[in-house]
C-alpha cells in the first residue's frame, strides 16, 4: 500500500503540470491604440509666424498600424522653464505623412526681449488620448531686430568692403554672399588644388560696427551681398537666433583694376671687373604679397641723388618675375641710381620705390 500510494502521489503531481501547460495564461489589457509619439519635432520663426514639421508615425504603441487621421495637438511655453503649454491649434494628420502646422504668433510674444519659446506636439486617437508630447522645438518670442540700413558694398584692393549704419551692438550682423558669375576654373586635382568656390556663403559678424571686408573674392566674378541682424540667445544650452528683415541686394564686379603694393627694401650692391668678369650692379628688394602681381619693373637714372638725368627702364619688356635683377650694362667709374615699382596681371603699375645708389669703382 504504501508504495502503491507514492506511485499514486507522483502521477497526480504530473498530472497536474500537464493540465497547467494547456491552461490559458493571464488576461492582457486591450489595446489603447495610443499614436507612437513624434521625435523629429523642428521649429522655424520667420517674421511673427512659427512653423513647425515633423513626420506622422505609421503605428501606435503596439506597433499596430493606425486606422484613419490622427489629430496633432500643438503647444507653446514661454521661457525657459516646463510651466503650463498654452495651446496653440490642432491639425488632422495621415498616418506617415508630413505634419506642419503655422503658428501665428500673439502680439505679446511678437514683443519684448528675445527669449526662448518652446513648441511641443501630441498626437491623439479619437477618444483623446496620447502617449506623451513630442520632443521640444526651441524658437525666440519678442522683438525681432531691426532692420539694416544703409547698407552698401564697394571693390577696394583688399576686398569688397561693406558698409552700414551700425546699431548699439548688441546683436550680431549676418552677411550673405551669393556668386553671380561661373568661377574661374582652376586646378582641380593633386596637392595644389584650389577649393571650389561655394555659390552662396554666410558670414556671422559678431560686433555690429557697420563695416565688415569679405577678403575671400576672385577677380573676374560678380557677387551678390545682403546682410540682417540676428538676436542670439542661449536656451537651456542652446544657441538659437531670431533674424530680422534681409536687406536689399548689393552687386559687385570684382575686377583688378588696382596697382600692387610699391615694392620697399631696394637695395643694391656693386661688383667690379674682374679679369673676364664684367663689372656689374645686382638689386633686391622685399617681395610684393599681393596675389594680382604679375611682377616687377626696374628703372635707372645716370648720376648721384639729385641729378636731373632721365630714368629708363632697364629691365625686360616682360615683368621680372622674382624681387632681384642683375644690371650688367654698367660702366666703370659710373654712379647709379635705381627704382622699382610692381605690376598687375592687368598692367596695373604701382608708385616706384624708394631709391638706391651705387657706383662702379674705376678702373
Amino acid at each position: 500500500m504504501r508504495l502503491k500510494w507514492i506511485v499514486t502521489g507522483v502521477l497526480g503531481v504530473g498530472s497536474l503540470v500537464v493540465s497547467g501547460c494547456g491552461t490559458p495564461g493571464a488576461p492582457q489589457p486591450p489595446s489603447l491604440h495610443l499614436p507612437q509619439r513624434v521625435a523629429d519635432l523642428s521649429a522655424v520663426r520667420a517674421g511673427n509666424q512659427v512653423t513647425l514639421m515633423w513626420t506622422s508615425p505609421r503605428r501606435d504603441t503596439d506597433k499596430v498600424a493606425l486606422g484613419g487621421n490622427v489629430t496633432a495637438a500643438i503647444c507653446r511655453v514661454e521661457g525657459q522653464g516646463r510651466g503650463l503649454c498654452v495651446a496653440a491649434g490642432t491639425v488632422s494628420i495621415v498616418p506617415g505623412a508630413k505634419g506642419q502646422f503655422v503658428d501665428s504668433l500673439p502680439a505679446g510674444l511678437a514683443a519684448g526681449v528675445p527669449r526662448g519659446l518652446s513648441y511641443f506636439v501630441e498626437l491623439k486617437n479619437k477618444h483623446g488620448r496620447s502617449a506623451g508630447e513630442s520632443n521640444a522645438a526651441v524658437v525666440l518670442a519678442g522683438e525681432a531686430p531691426a532692420a539694416v540700413v544703409g547698407f552698401a558694398a564697394e571693390l577696394h584692393k583688399d576686398g569688397v568692403a561693406m558698409r552700414w549704419a551700425a546699431g548699439d551692438g548688441g546683436q550680431a550682423v549676418r552677411l550673405y554672399r551669393k556668386l553671380l558669375t561661373a568661377p574661374v576654373k582652376k586646378k582641380e586635382t593633386g596637392p595644389l588644388a584650389a577649393p571650389k568656390e561655394q555659390t552662396e556663403q554666410r558670414l556671422l559678424v559678431d560686433s555690429d560696427s557697420g563695416r565688415a571686408l569679405d577678403k575671400a573674392v576672385n577677380y573676374g566674378e560678380s557677387y551678390e551681398y545682403r546682410a540682417q541682424r540676428v538676436a542670439r540667445v542661449t536656451v537651456d544650452g542652446q544657441l538659437i537666433e531670431l533674424p530680422g528683415e534681409i536687406s536689399a541686394p548689393v552687386r559687385v564686379d570684382v575686377q583688378d583694376v588696382f596697382p600692387p603694393a610699391m615694392p620697399s627694401g631696394l637695395a643694391a650692391v656693386a661688383t667690379p671687373a674682374s679679369g673676364a668678369t664684367a663689372a656689374a650692379i645686382d638689386l633686391n628688394w622685399l617681395p610684393v604679397t599681393d596675389r594680382n602681381l604679375a611682377g616687377y619693373v626696374v628703372y635707372r637714372s645716370e648720376g648721384q641723388n639729385g641729378s636731373s638725368a632721365e630714368w629708363v627702364r632697364v629691365s625686360p619688356d616682360k615683368p621680372v618675375v622674382g624681387p632681384a635683377f642683375h644690371d650688367a650694362a654698367v660702366q666703370a667709374g659710373h654712379t647709379y641710381r635705381y627704382a622699382v615699382s610692381s605690376v598687375s596681371l592687368t598692367g596695373h603699375e604701382s608708385k616706384r620705390s624708394d631709391e638706391a645708389e651705387e657706383s662702379i669703382p674705376s678702373n
